[in-house]
């Protein structure tokens, strides 16, 4: 297929270069363009707006920062709906609480294009592999359009109901995972003073019901962490997560539920990101606890 992607941070990038892996002509597009440049170089075209992806894709993917870039690309002067763009395929993958995409959907309707969101669980490394878990939002008879895409980026894609449960089953999913950083940071200042061996340490909690499959893939570069070692290049930093948490924490007061524990463990990294941790990979967050609690 002709695709195109806009947002080509990290997963973006990742994103793409596994679909040109499957042979698919893949155009992308990216507000600061030199993030399009590795793509390029590895054979992708690069759109100059949003507008002219469109234009040259069958298929359109987006994985923006937030809200107001989803608004821009989209419905910008020369965004992706400025155009002809009837019968075209736009999968929203961005990570956003659920009113950015129920707000979008009636949009791409109108132009006669059709809509559904997936955002993914899982970060590069299996977003390069088409390993991600994606929580498709949409009218059945759309996401089945996009499921054999879809298929090939998600090594498993649950449609969870309309426009918007996509993106508030991913808040959900990940929601526990974030607060997690923060309890192991907890638990590993707790079990500090045996002295262990890191790796040891990591694969004990691994093999516990207390650890999550998290530990079972990044448990090795978490032990690398902990002894000091370069951890190699982030998967996912501290500054996106923050972001994320403070969606579901936003979320989580909309629908008057709260989530206090939830803020609590921002603040947390709020301190990380000022403390100069915001670019680090999330890995660095409960090797930081573990060592102010030993500073204490």
């Amino acid at each position: 297929m002709k695709l195109g992607i806009a947002g080509t941070g990290k997963m973006g990038a990742a994103i793409a270069q596994r679909l040109m892996g499957l042979g698919h002509e893949v155009t992308v597009w990216n507000r600061t363009a030199d993030k399009t440049k590795g793509l390029a170089a590895a054979g992708a075209k690069v759109a100059t707006t949003p507008a002219a992806l469109a234009a040259g894709s069958e298929a359109v993917i987006t994985i923006l920062t937030d809200a107001a870039a989803i608004e821009a690309v989209y419905n910008g002067p020369q965004g992706l709906l400025s155009g002809n763009v009837t019968s075209k395929l736009f999968i929203e993958m961005s990570t956003v609480r659920p009113e950015a995409e129920v707000a979008l959907g009636p949009k791409v309707k109108q132009k006669g294009a059709t809509l559904v969101e997936c955002p993914v669980g899982g970060t590069v490394g299996p977003a390069r592999d088409g390993k991600l878990f994606g929580f498709a939002g949409g009218e059945t008879a759309d996401v089945a359009r996009a499921k054999p895409l879809l298929d090939q980026m998600c090594r498993r894609v649950e449609h969870v109901g309309p426009i918007g449960a996509g993106t508030r089953m991913k808040l959900a999913i990940n929601l526990p995972l974030m607060v997690f950083w923060q309890s192991f940071g907890e638990a590993l200042a707790l079990c500090a003073p045996l002295g262990l061996d890191p790796n040891r340490v990591v694969e004990i909690f691994a093999d516990s019901s207390g650890g999550p499959n998290l530990l079972k893939g990044r448990g090795a570069v978490i032990a690398k962490v902990l002894k000091g070692e370069d951890a190699g290049a982030t998967m996912f930093d501290v500054d996106s997560m923050r972001k994320d948490l403070r969606s579901m924490i936003d979320e989580a007061k909309a629908l008057g539920s709260g989530a206090p524990v939830s803020e609590r463990a921002l603040e947390c990294f709020d301190e990380a990101s000022k403390e100069g941790l915001g670019a680090a990979d999330m890995a660095a967050l409960p090797a930081r606890w573990m060592r102010r609690a030993a500073r204490t």
